[in-house]
């Protein structure tokens, strides 16, 4: 039980990435707020979960501040909040992705950390810490073509993450990040550009050493740790969690 008497919000646990990570910290004894645009979907895992459900929109600001209200008041004082939710323009090129959906993938993607930053920092210096978790991209760090604008939001979480670690450290405030490799969610065929088909995925799985997408599972199971006491002395880290993919 590496996170028993933690508090955790967790944006995008409707699904995919998200709700493994709201299923992990459960299991390892956190209570949490699964957080999400799709009120339907996080009620729904949260009745097959435990948790509790809140509707937010992690782009606009005064629905991140409810969000924590709503958390707080279900759970107490939150340790820790995961900055999952994200979103992508499909593969292709980039000249063929237009500014409403430029805007919207940083709106998810780095604006939303912006709201969480502007909403948990004054609660974590008031309780003396916090944790952030920054869900990021090998996107990042070894970008692909196709997925320009995706691929540069996610720099801008890689970045975020290392500043607001030296800024905040002072604080008691943690900041973390994971870079996952393509995983197996319901953005997959986004980032494919094309069906999901045992020819298109061998064709991105030849750039991953360990010979396979990742699971939402592994992203859990590094989520963890990140947040853990196990992790104290960890901030301004991005683990990729790529079976290689960025060596």
């Amino acid at each position: 039980m590496q996170l028993r008497g933690k508090t955790a919000v967790v944006t995008g646990a409707a699904s995919g990435f998200g709700r493994a990570i709201a299923a992990q910290f459960l299991a390892e004894g956190a209570t949490v707020a699964l957080c999400d645009i799709n009120g339907d979907g996080a009620r729904a895992a949260a009745d097959a979960l435990g948790g509790v459900a809140i509707t937010a929109d992690v782009t606009d600001g005064a629905s991140v501040e409810a969000m924590a209200v709503a958390a707080t008041d279900a759970l107490g004082a939150i340790d820790i909040v995961v900055n999952n939710a994200g979103w992508s323009h499909p593969n292709g090129p980039l000249l063929g992705v237009d500014e409403a959906t430029f805007d919207r993938v940083f709106a998810v993607n780095v604006k939303s950390i912006f709201h969480a930053v502007h909403t948990f920092v004054p609660r974590f210096r008031a309780q003396g810490g916090g944790v952030f978790l920054n869900v990021g991209s090998t996107a990042a760090l070894r970008p692909r073509p196709g997925l320009t604008w995706y691929n540069a939001s996610k720099g801008a979480v890689e970045t975020l993450t290392k500043s607001l670690a030296v800024e905040l450290a002072g604080d008691g405030i943690r900041v973390n990040a994971l870079a996952p490799v393509m995983g197996e969610t319901a953005l997959l065929e986004t980032f494919m550009g094309q069906a999901d088909t045992p020819e298109a995925r061998a064709r991105f799985v030849a750039g991953i050493p360990l010979g396979r997408l990742s699971q939402p599972g592994d992203i859990a199971a590094a989520a963890v740790f990140m947040v853990s006491d196990a992790a104290e002395f960890l901030t301004g880290v991005s683990l990729p969690v790529d079976g290689g993919r960025c060596v």
